[in-house]
């Protein structure tokens, strides 16, 4: 569908709209380079007179003149010491913490107040809380977009397939929804967590069996709409398969829908994802995790900066999506001037 061409003078004329827009590219780009921004490992290092590059390449404790096969931990006390010699240095990231990656010279008892070692704090095994917000931000956003990804690619098959067919095709589809979308979601999602491993690929599965229903709907009213319109019926007239006049005729004059609903479908899936987390029914303990944080701060209230940190993260980014929503739906009205 080509935007009209006002669309973005639209949009862009309102700054909510402009800088909702900007941020969120700018955070979810620079969380695409989280390996870069934070990392207990250095992005360069050189150690007699030789370059190693420890943030792509793995390297053992022997190759820097220690005695173990392990993975070299570039925070012990031999290594450091080696980088203070003459001609051996070492860049690290802005945030010289992992998500995994534990503070154990921490001199007070975890979950830590940010210091100037943990910008943000430390949660309750000593991680970094800051980097967990980075990965957990990339994490939640990546998730949405598969998931609404996929719920738009289903939503539209189906929804195309019983607005243009009609007839029985759409009565027995619609009982066939009526009776998925009363399948106890949480109780299935409990389940499956029990019988298998919890993984992002698993929450993705069993989110897009139902998180296609509601989009189906809306492109279900185009296509009962457009399916009479003279130009459909010349189409259909003139020979036309039915599969071009779907995809060429119809789809791309139905996905306002579509496109307005958008941003509002990733910051749902952004807060189921959140919310299945801080239930324990998410990814795996150990991933970066929002809702993992949320349900840290909830264990120990003392620690003001697990939730207050979290919470800000997570309003803002619902906010700057519902934001760039409001302004799509707004420019796309043919009624706005």
């Amino acid at each position: 569908m080509s935007m009209p061409s006002n669309f973005w003078d639209k949009f862009l004329i309102n700054k909510r709209n402009k800088y909702s827009l900007l941020i969120f590219i700018v955070l979810f780009v620079l969380s695409l380079f989280a390996e870069i921004i934070s990392n207990d490992k250095p992005i360069v290092l050189m150690m007699d007179d030789k370059i190693y590059f420890p943030i792509v390449i793995s390297y053992t404790d022997k190759e820097f003149g220690g005695y173990f096969d392990t993975e070299a931990d570039y925070k012990d006390e031999f290594i450091t010491s080696r980088l203070k010699e003459e001609s051996n240095w070492a860049i690290f990231p802005i945030n010289p913490h992992s998500y995994d990656s534990i503070n154990i010279s921490q001199s007070t008892p975890n979950p830590a107040s940010p210091s100037s070692h943990n910008y943000l704090g430390t949660d309750d095994r000593g991680r970094d809380v800051l980097a967990r917000l980075i990965y957990g931000f990339r994490l939640s956003v990546l998730f949405a977009f598969a998931l609404t990804a996929i719920g738009i690619i289903i939503g539209i098959f189906f929804g195309a397939i019983q607005g243009y067919f009609a007839g029985r095709v759409d009565l027995f589809m619609q009982r066939f929804i009526e009776i998925w979308s009363s399948m106890p979601e949480l109780y299935i999602l409990i389940i499956f967590s029990s019988l298998f491993e919890p993984s992002i690929f698993l929450l993705i599965v069993l989110l897009s069996l139902f998180g296609w229903m509601s989009l189906s709907d809306y492109v279900r009213a185009e296509f009962l709409k457009g399916r009479n319109m003279e130009y459909v019926i010349a189409a259909r007239t003139l020979g036309l398969s039915n599969t071009k006049i779907i995809l060429k005729h119809i789809l791309p004059n139905s996905m306002v829908s579509v496109i307005t609903f958008l941003p509002f479908r990733i910051s749902g899936a952004i807060l189921i994802l959140t919310s299945l987390d801080f239930l324990g029914l998410g990814v795996p303990p150990d991933t970066p995790s929002l809702g993992e944080l949320l349900a840290q701060g909830k264990e120990n209230i003392e620690a003001w900066w697990l939730s207050l940190s979290t919470f800000l993260v997570l309003v803002g980014t619902l906010l700057m999506l519902i934001f760039i929503g409001e302004g799509i739906r707004e420019s796309l009205d043919s009624r706005s001037s």
